[in-house]
């Protein structure tokens, strides 16, 4: 302990000043929670592309599945209005109404589209909706069919009510970004006031489409397997494959809608003439 000018200044204050710095340093290092929270994101950080990959083979996957199921355990396809002809049912909605809507959601994750015009990437998007509508609507032909050649009442299971209600929100999704993105006449404030609106239901539709498809599994299996060598509660070989498509579509849906919301995969937000122009318009 030492005395300046009537002042006593002790050696504990010289050490608490020399220890400052460290302690400041070691207030704005980063805890160790922190570290690993970072490294975790780091780690979960997969480019696009490769997930897109993964996500295209598990689409692939399922319409191979469903395809498979309905061939080697369903009797195969026919148009004679039998259970051959229902089979197109499951066939053309994990195709349409998952597998091609869920590649038409993407289109704008690819990072090819984040640059230069965005007229050939609205065309692909609404092109890709479209086949995916086309395909579900004769897939709904396929089940009525089935349905009124046997004399089975339509629309009476949650289901069909699902199910239906999914395709007319999808059709009015598909309207309403035609006439706002492709056509000359939407304004631009409009375009901007509906486009978040347009997002979010086309997240709504594809887990509908989803859950449509996995009660329709479900549903078809109960009816199919009823006698005692075959019951569902015994888990046959049909029910195991079945259930196993049913989870990879889930999987799909959940896949799909987590890249969807992944902010690092969206696409820029532009001002430039190029994503405002529409289809039809007076200067190309």
């Amino acid at each position: 302990m030492s005395s300046f000018g009537g002042f006593t200044v002790t050696q504990e204050s010289h050490t608490g000043a020399r220890e400052c710095p460290r302690l400041a340093a070691a207030c704005a290092a980063p805890s160790w929670g922190t570290r690993c929270h970072h490294r975790s994101l780091t780690m979960l950080d997969m480019p696009f592309l490769p997930f897109c990959a993964f996500l295209g083979a598990l689409g692939l996957l399922c319409v191979a599945m469903v395809g498979t199921w309905c061939q080697h355990w369903r009797g195969g396809f026919s148009l004679d209005g039998s259970s051959r002809t229902f089979n197109w049912h499951p066939v053309l909605m994990v195709t349409g109404l998952v597998v091609l809507y869920g590649a038409a959601a993407l289109v704008y994750r690819i990072p090819n589209t984040w640059s230069g015009p965005k007229l050939p990437w609205k065309v692909l998007h609404g092109s890709l909706a479209l086949g995916a509508f086309v395909l579900t609507v004769l897939g709904l032909a396929a089940v009525f069919c089935f349905h009124n050649s046997q004399g089975t009442p339509n629309m009476y299971s949650l289901h069909s009510w699902m199910g239906l209600g999914t395709v007319l929100l999808f059709s009015c999704q598909w309207a309403a970004g035609f006439g706002a993105f492709l056509l000359p006449w939407a304004p631009t404030w409009l375009r901007a006031l509906y486009k978040p609106i347009h997002v979010f239901f086309g997240s709504t539709i594809l887990m509908l489409s989803v859950a449509s498809c996995v009660s329709g599994i479900n549903e078809k299996l109960f009816f199919s397997l009823k006698n005692g060598t075959m019951a569902y509660k015994l888990l046959p070989a049909e029910a195991v494959f079945a259930n196993t498509l049913g989870l990879f579509i889930l999987i799909f849906g959940v896949l799909v809608v987590a890249a969807l919301a992944r902010p690092s995969w969206k696409r820029p937000d532009s001002d430039s003439l190029n994503s405002r122009q529409p289809l039809l318009s007076a200067e190309r």
